[in-house]
């Protein structure tokens, strides 16, 4: 008996979706999506092409699961990092330079949100979600500096949540695009124009 099959595939566990996963942003950032294989990303996970099946139906819910792992983690790496808003570009700074790492990652989520803007797409609800909360999360935090007269004049918090999005994912776009176009230094800029730094400092 062979390995995989050894290890029991078919156990459905958090834990062997959390390996299938890794697996998969691995293949998919080192092949592609496109050239990527489930039997590739299979024996990545050290299971069988029947067991990965098993967890997933194919490799559009692997991706959305691998951008969501991403999406995940970085959302606790920013909570960690950032309290106050002189580290938000700062932080945004090396998110993005991580993710100009692994370009081929960053074209695959703008290609899925794009796609998912239908409303019978399979991560249509992930991604509304996702927005939604993002949005939302932000504007809470927005909310406390606005108490602090540290959000710019005549910008509402909700408008700046919606903003940040916007910025951040356009850029990222712009940068697919144009690799050699530098998105760090409007981030920044962006950042400065979002808070009052002079009550920032305070």
């Amino acid at each position: 008996m062979g390995q995989a099959k050894a290890r029991g595939p078919y156990a459905k566990t958090p834990a062997r979706r959390a390996e299938i996963v890794r697996a998969a942003r691995d293949s998919f950032a080192e092949n592609g999506y496109a050239k990527a294989s489930l039997r590739d990303i299979a024996d990545r996970a050290g299971i069988t092409h029947a067991g990965l099946l098993h967890h997933f139906r194919n490799k559009d819910e692997l991706l959305a699961a691998v951008l969501a792992e991403r999406d995940a983690e970085e959302w606790q790496q920013g909570v960690a990092q950032v309290d106050s808003p002189d580290q938000l570009a700062p932080y945004l700074g090396e998110l993005i330079r991580h993710h100009q790492k692994a370009p081929e990652l960053m074209r695959l989520w703008i290609e899925l949100a794009a796609a998912a803007s239908r409303s019978d797409h399979p991560a249509h609800a992930y991604f509304a979600e996702r927005y939604e909360r993002g949005r939302a999360q932000f504007a809470e935090g927005f909310h406390d500096e606005a108490t602090r007269s540290r959000i710019r004049e005549g910008v509402s918090p909700e408008s700046a949540a919606a903003l940040f999005h916007a910025v951040l994912n356009g850029l990222q776009l712009q940068w697919v695009l144009d690799q050699d176009l530098d998105i760090i230094g409007p981030v920044t800029d962006f950042v400065h124009l979002l808070f009052d730094h002079d009550r920032a400092d305070e």
